[in-house]
């Protein structure tokens, strides 16, 4: 049977090939809809609104074009016989709309509408009481050029859990989905089509995500779906359906507050554009729908980490999310949104400041113009929607109000006090409306002429004002690089100072000084010069001790907090750790006040700026137990910072965990803590990618390429030192020396050190050199003035890869050069201050000069490598660096062993003999079998010395069988030119004894 319907231009449907058709090409196609709304379940929890969206939704669908009809609350037989008088009427039509509110179910691969009387024991004989979906569309497809079916049954599932459905009762039972219907699971998409030559696709609409609950709304409301179907379908008449559908699933995912996002299965073979729809909204309405429905647009292509950050501002900061998406989408139009992540959010936050702060103070604009009220009135729908440029308009607009009437009352002095007052919150709501699209110098010069009208009128107003225009110079100062708009916001700073009473030492006063403080921080960190950082410490203290006055704890600490970052970045300068010591007292003192419980996010933080601060100084000073608390500073903040919730946070965590787990490694020479770094540097990866987040991806790049350094220390061959050269310059690629000089040049350093070591293990002089070019590449940026330990690690890398040279090479003139780079280190590397890195380069300067000695006339090269490595080891120990100490034992071994053989006298002997033994406690022939087997062959040459020297056979024989031993290690790692070495010394100690 066919029910009559009409059959002429309902609505105009045409598809979009790969060019514009003309008009009289476009076909007029016929459509037809069902609209289900089912409310009143007699068994199970019933629900109040889809009666309610079936009634609105008809209504849409008729006024599109649609011959629609509507049904609700329909028992099993009237809801299949309602479907099949459907799929009869859509044979003849183009289009097949269905759009269905209620119950459903998904089981075994099929997705089941509820009927009204369903209950319990309906869930045996499924295909009796229930209604399967997708023979119906299956029968669509095969009969109708497009079906549409738009299903908001995605709610909690109305069962108990655990029910199982058969399609029969003697079929087999299948366990049922939590979440209503959704895209099915182990079957063909619901939007798979087969289609005919002349079918156009399959578009299946789910009101929320596969597997998550849909809302009902407010009783006698609509549902969020439905809410935002009937605000957008109506957009059809211009945009493609596509982005009609992606329009409706971020209006319900922001008007659910994140809680919901609806899914669309398409099978689309072409676009569809409708054409007849009913009137849009006019006037400011339309002004503000439209900018909203570009910002949905926008939405539905931002990638799931930026949506996570501006929903983790939006929630801690108690704003619209819909305004603060507007927001990013105004800096997106405007300018290049921050590439560090970190900035990202700063960015967010201050813009969120200035929406909350706009927002509070709405209520108090008071004017008697009723046009500039309306304005008003529309800015602030238009910022809730999100629609940011579009409020500024409507304040443009009541700005150009007001300059039309600000002279009618200028003879009257109250009315020209109102209206001065009120003039200026005008200026001041069009520079908020400015900030928040990031035009910081149009927002100062509007906040300027704020203050201008109320100077004399409000002192309360003009001190505010003044701040905020104060701010915005600070935010476009710190955006753009401008020192002149850092200096004009510390002028402005100080006109609020002046208009205080000069005796006011309270909390304006103390919050203004620490704003100013704020400013000459970042002048200080772009500058060589600590001046201005140590005059922002002092108007920290100043500040923070009204706080402690006045009981201000929350202003208190952040003072607190920002001392300690000032006292780690002039301790990282400088040789003398007393800075970062006391960056680390001021951290914990923020922390005694900042509780976990009642501010957790600033307890992460500031247990973050430990962890970095215990790091540094762990380092300078080789104490591992500081480097422990460093880790356990970060896993504390691992228990906040989740990667949900907060995932760059959680991924700048991951990142500082890796490094202190490679200097826990380094300190006990146990590669699990390199393997358990590299996990934590692939964790931060996934979250720091490339294209999100460049800077911080080469960032971690580089700290993984520092793990693979240190692992390669465990091994023989080049594998892991190739994947850590690969990593360097992967990071090198993003990393550049003009706008992040000292991560290019951090880079170029960790380059030169993975070079460094293939060189020696390929004995390559070619790629030592290409390390001696990246160690200077590093200095170009590291100078001595600005960087003085950076300069002198890079010395100390310059003299360790000529010491390598010279051994590759037989080049004497290298030893000579390395030794001159290791002075230089040692000029700004002092026993007192950085005892670990000052004991490493006299080690590795010991060695340099070991070698010198080989061409010297005189023992005073080995003389001065025995002083230089026995100093070293009054550091170095075998607890806090086992690697180099056990490479200085064996440097003091070979200097003693030399001594001896070139004098003649046996009586450095024992002492070469106990360095040997010594060097065997790290370097054990298990885990480091090649450093083994070259200390049993210095041992086995020191009984050879005591042999010659009288010893007799018996250290002839100690001598044999020392090489013996370091003949069988270095056959077993492929080292034949030592086991033929072993061989000639064993052959040379057995003729000597047999003579």
């Amino acid at each position: 049977m066919t029910a009559s319907r009409a059959t002429g231009a309902l609505f105009a449907i045409f598809v979009a090939l790969l060019f514009a058709l003309p008009a009289q090409a476009q076909k007029k196609l016929s459509g037809v809809a069902l609209v289900i709304g089912q409310s009143a379940y007699e068994h199970i929890a019933p629900l109040p609104n889809p009666a309610n969206d079936a009634r609105e939704m008809v209504k849409l669908l008729t006024d599109l074009g649609f011959d629609a009809r509507s049904v609700t609350d329909r028992d099993a037989g009237r809801l299949r016989r309602d479907l099949e008088r459907f799929a009869e009427d859509a044979e003849e039509a183009d289009v097949a709309f269905l759009y269905y509110s209620g119950h459903g179910i998904e089981a075994g691969g099929e997705n089941w509408l509820l009927p009204v009387d369903v209950d319990h024991g309906s869930l045996d004989s499924a295909e009796e009481t229930m209604v399967p979906l997708s023979g119906l569309i299956e029968k669509l497809k095969r009969s109708v050029p497009v079906t549409i079916v738009l299903l908001d049954a995605c709610r909690t599932n109305p069962f108990p859990a655990g029910s199982l459905v058969r399609a029969t009762p003697g079929a087999e039972p299948a366990p049922m989905g939590e979440s209503g219907l959704t895209a099915v699971r182990g079957a063909t998409s619901l939007a798979e089509a087969r289609p005919s030559n002349d079918n156009l696709g399959t578009v299946i609409g789910f009101a929320a995500e596969p597997g998550l609950p849909a809302l009902d709304g407010a009783p006698g409301a609509n549902s969020p779906y439905a809410t935002a179907l009937l605000r957008h379908l109506a957009a059809m008449g211009g945009a493609e359906f596509g982005q009609v559908m992606r329009m409706v699933t971020e209006e319900v995912y922001l008007s659910t507050r994140t809680q919901q996002r609806p899914w669309v299965n398409e099978s689309l073979r072409r676009q569809l554009y409708f054409g007849v729809a009913p009137d849009e909204p006019q006037g400011d309405e339309a002004l503000v729908t439209g900018e909203r429905r570009q910002l949905l647009l926008t939405i539905a292509e931002l990638p799931d980490i930026n949506r996570l950050q501006v929903e983790k501002v939006a929630l801690r900061d108690g704003v619209p999310l819909d305004a603060l998406y507007g927001i990013l989408r105004a800096l997106d139009e405007t300018a290049e949104p921050p590439s560090d992540p970190s900035e990202m959010e700063k960015m967010l936050e201050a813009q969120a400041g200035r929406l909350r702060k706009m927002l509070s103070e709405r209520a108090a604009l008071r004017t008697d113009d009723p046009e500039i009220a309306r304005l008003s009135e529309a800015a602030d729908r238009a910022i809730a929607e999100g629609a940011i440029r579009t409020a500024r308009l409507f304040m443009d607009r009541a700005v150009a109000r007001v300059e039309e009437t600000r002279q009618d009352v200028d003879d009257l002095e109250e009315l020209l006090r109102r209206k001065r007052i009120a003039d200026a919150a005008i200026y001041a709501r069009r520079a908020d409306a400015s900030a928040l699209v990031f035009a910081f110098t149009e927002a100062a010069d509007d906040y300027g002429r704020a203050f201008d009208l109320v100077e004399k009128w409000d002192e309360d107003l003009a001190w505010n004002y003044k701040n905020m225009q104060a701010e915005a110079l600070r935010s476009h100062g710190r955006a753009t690089g401008e020192r002149a708009a850092l200096d004009a916001a510390l002028a402005a700073y100080d006109t609020i100072l002046r208009m205080l009473p000069s005796d006011d030492r309270g909390s304006e006063w103390a919050i203004t000084r620490n704003n100013m403080a704020v400013v000459l921080n970042d002048i200080g960190e772009r500058g060589e010069d600590a001046a201005d950082l140590l005059k922002a410490m002092t108007m920290f203290e100043e500040s923070m001790a009204v706080f402690e006055r006045l009981g201000d704890d929350a202003n208190w600490s952040a003072a607190q907090n920002n001392i300690g970052n000032i006292h780690l970045a002039l301790g990282q300068r400088e040789a003398d750790p007393a800075r970062i010591e006391q960056a680390i007292e001021a951290f914990r003192a923020a922390l005694a006040r900042r509780e976990r419980a009642s501010v957790p996010m600033e307890w992460a933080s500031t247990q973050i700026n430990i962890g970095l601060a215990s790091f540094t100084l762990g380092e300078r000073r080789g104490d591992a137990a500081l480097i422990a608390e460093a880790e356990a500073a970060y896993r504390a903040a691992l228990e906040v910072f989740t990667r949900e919730a907060s995932p760059m946070d959680w991924g700048m965590a991951q990142n500082n965990l890796g490094n202190t787990l490679n200097a826990l490694g380094l300190r006990s020479n146990d590669i699990s803590y390199h393997d358990r770094a590299a996990e934590a540097f692939e964790a931060a990866l996934e979250v720091r990618t490339r294209e999100a987040w460049p800077q911080m991806w080469a960032t971690t790049q580089v700290n993984l390429g520092n793990t693979y350094v240190h692992r390669a220390r465990h091994d023989l061959d080049t594998e892991n030192l190739e994947k850590a050269r690969a990593a360097y310059e992967a990071a090198l690629t993003v990393l550049d020396r003009r706008a992040s000089p000292l991560n290019w040049a951090s880079a170029q350093n960790n380059l030169g050190n993975a070079l460094q070591t293939i060189g020696q293990r390929t004995a390559d002089v070619e790629v030592l050199q290409q390390a001696v070019d990246a160690f200077n590449n590093a200095r170009r940026v590291y100078k001595r003035k600005e960087f003085p330990i950076d300069w002198a690690m890079t010395h100390h890398n310059v003299g360790n890869t000529l010491r390598l040279m010279a051994t590759v090479s037989n080049e004497p003139a290298h030893y000579r050069g390395a030794v001159t780079a290791f002075r230089q280190a040692l000029s700004e590397y002092r026993r007192e201050a950085m005892p670990m890195q000052w004991a490493n380069t006299m080690a590795m300067m010991g060695g340099a000069l070991q070698g010198m000695s080989y061409t010297d006339e005189t023992l005073d090269s080995l003389t001065q490598a025995v002083e230089a490595t026995r100093a070293a080891l009054e550091v170095l120990t075998v607890d806090n660096a086992p690697v180099e100490w056990a490479t200085a034992q064996n440097t003091l071994g070979t200097c003693l062993l030399n001594l001896s053989t070139r004098s003649g006298d046996g009586a450095t002997l024992a002492d070469a003999l106990a360095a040997f033994e010594a060097s065997k406690q790290v370097f054990d022939r298990d885990s480091q079998p090649l450093q083994w087997a070259f200390a049993e062959n210095n041992i086995g040459d020191v009984h050879w010395n005591l042999a010659a020297l009288g010893g007799g056979k018996a250290e002839y024989a100690k001598a044999i069988e020392r090489f013996e031993n370091a003949k069988q290690a270095f056959g077993e790692n492929g080292q034949l030119g030592a086991v033929m070495l072993s061989e000639q010394k064993i052959s040379l100690i057995r003729q000597a004894m047999e003579e």
